[in-house]
């Protein structure tokens, strides 16, 4: 009895710290702060094959309603048309976090409890933006609008 006990407690053990698979799905979501204006598209794929895109611009002399509405419609427009290039790569997964194959810094980071995603975008040497990002069936032809 004690062997049957002991292989069910290490098979439990096992399967506890086993990583969760990776989420399928697509989601989508923007940033503009101080100028910076990034849209972005994530598709995942099953085994952690990852198509994304985060066209981005940076105009401090953008300061008013009609020109932050044009580069919206702009960057909106720049990510619907590059979408079809975009290859899907793997990524590494450890449950939570997306990270280019072998490295370090975080792509990625899912939060399954919401179905959340935050992207992370990196700019020259600038820290890390976080970009929340929303689920959606299908992406949106502008996702400023949502």
């Amino acid at each position: 009895m004690r062997p049957v006990v002991a292989a069910l407690c290490a098979a439990f053990l096992l399967a506890s710290c086993s990583k969760s698979p990776p989420p399928v799905g697509r989601w989508e979501g923007t940033y503009e702060q101080n100028g910076t204006f990034i849209a972005a598209r994530l598709e995942l794929q099953p085994n952690a094959q990852v198509r994304i895109s985060a066209p981005d611009v940076t105009d401090p002399s953008i300061d008013n309603d009609q020109d932050r509405e044009a580069m919206e419609q702009n960057m909106a427009d720049r990510l619907a048309s590059a979408w079809g290039d975009v290859a899907p790569r793997p990524m590494d997964f450890d449950g939570t976090t997306f990270r280019k194959p072998g490295g370090i810094a975080p792509q990625i980071e899912y939060d399954s409890s919401s179905n959340l995603m935050t992207l992370y975008v990196y700019l020259g040497t600038h820290p890390a933006i976080r970009i929340p990002l929303r689920p959606v069936d299908d992406f949106s032809r502008n996702p400023w609008t949502h």
